[in-house]
């Protein structure tokens, strides 16, 4: 299941992935606070009591701009900015460029619960930086029972009920040299661009479950070329039980989603039953959505020429009883 996420003000400053090289200067009662935003402001104007764009529960960065700006005014000036600037419920403020923070706002963060910290990182970096690790903490995650695969470039999520053969065409396709993500557990995470990744399990990551095998590391069997961490989903294939009386699509005219956090990926129903090579089918499948990419969808183009060549064969027609 997927759920929104949301991560505390003392997260800023556990972070070691991301460099962000914060300090607790003063507020450590506002390091409870929680952001749900990876959105950053500087509060440029709203200093000067133009709050209407001041938007609450975001990180604020003061720069050399607002730092220098809070100097030139005096100290009962700073407190009464300060406090109308505060009363907007923000998340937490960061001094970047190790300025010293006047000590208004030192006192006014203290006295509203506000995290101030402090960072010797320029603001340019510092805004991308912690937006990079904020993306990354509150994206929206999930788990599916399924089997992520790289073919051919393309990352296949393989989906169907339990014994249906997931794992063993997994195996096959990376017998033929393709890679894999995840097997079993997979989870999924959007990131910007509307793009959904999946990964393996920590706990289980590069081992397959083979019936009548047990568990296998893919890794140590195949090398480090035949998995690979992490990647992005572009089409989903669901499994199915051959069913004679249910009808499959045999064109591929219409297209089929699925929706994962989020994210409409493009989704083939494939019917499973002894004969039928899906390693194969699923190599197909890869190099099609492959042409899908470039502009070329083979389907629709069949259909199209077969339309055409439907309206020219009852044209010639009407014009052959015209003669006659």
């Amino acid at each position: 299941m997927s759920s929104p996420r949301t991560i505390r003000i003392s997260a800023l400053l556990e972070d070691r992935d991301y460099d962000l090289q914060l300090t607790l200067v003063a507020g450590d009662k506002g390091l409870g606070r929680t952001l749900a935003s990876p959105r950053i402001q500087k509060p440029g104007l709203a200093l000067t009591g133009f709050t209407e764009h001041l938007h609450p529960h975001r990180v604020q960065v003061f720069g050399n701009t607002e730092i220098s700006y809070l100097r030139t005014l005096s100290e009962a000036v700073q407190q009464e900015v300060l406090t109308r600037l505060f009363n907007e419920d923000l998340a937490c403020v960061v001094v970047t460029k190790d300025l010293e923070p006047p000590r208004a706002l030192v006192e006014a963060c203290e006295s509203s619960k506000l995290a101030l910290m402090r960072t010797p990182l320029l603001s340019s970096v510092f805004i991308q930086q912690v937006q990079a690790f904020l993306e990354q903490a509150l994206t929206e995650r999930s788990s599916l029972h399924g089997v992520l695969m790289d073919v051919f470039g393309v990352g296949i999520l393989l989906l169907g009920k339990s014994g249906i053969g997931k794992s063993e065409i997994a195996l096959d396709l990376v017998m033929r040299g393709h890679r894999l993500v995840a097997d079993d557990i997979v989870d999924v995470a959007r990131r910007k661009a509307g793009a959904v990744y999946g990964a393996g399990n920590p706990v289980i990551q590069h081992h397959m479950e083979i019936r009548g095998l047990g568990i296998i590391n893919i890794k140590d069997l195949f090398g480090v070329a035949a998995v690979r961490e992490q990647k992005k989903i572009e089409l989903v294939i669901e499994l199915h039980e051959w069913d004679p009386e249910q009808e499959y699509d045999r064109l591929g005219v219409e297209d089929r989603f699925l929706d994962i956090v989020g994210v409409n990926v493009p989704l083939s129903v494939v019917p499973v039953r002894p004969g039928r090579n899906m390693a194969t089918i699923i190599e197909v499948a890869a190099r099609n959505q492959l042409l899908k990419h470039q502009g070329h969808h083979s389907a629709r183009e069949f259909a199209e020429r077969l339309n055409r060549s439907i309206a020219e064969g009852a044209m010639r027609r009407t014009l052959g009883e015209e003669v006659e």
